[in-house]
């Protein structure tokens, strides 16, 4: 990894990480500034935020297993879905989302 950014959002600090000359933006920063874990957790479990993140994965990463795609998006929305990050991460080979 290399050397992490900062950018100030209304006061919070959220880390900028570079990860294999890729930029990403640390949720979990963003959280700390403006609730909790559980904001994570309800942003991924949302059947909008899966469709965009499945499809940007379907047209950005050869290895990602879309048959699971569809499977949580299918569950998406039901209030005994869960899905973290590392879930989503080992179950469709996803790279938008680090963890």
């Amino acid at each position: 990894m290399g050397k992490n950014k900062i950018i100030i959002v209304k006061g919070t600090p959220i880390a900028i990480i570079e990860n294999q000359k890729q930029d990403y933006i640390s949720l979990t920063d963003m959280v700390k500034g403006f609730g909790d874990d559980t904001m994570i957790y309800s942003w991924m479990r949302n059947r909008n935020t899966l469709e965009f993140i499945g499809i940007w994965e379907e047209l950005n990463n050869p290895d990602f297993k879309g048959n699971e795609f569809v499977t949580f998006k299918t569950q998406a929305g039901l209030n005994s879905f869960n899905l973290t990050p590392r879930k989503w991460i080992d179950a469709t080979n996803a790279k938008i989302i680090i963890s």
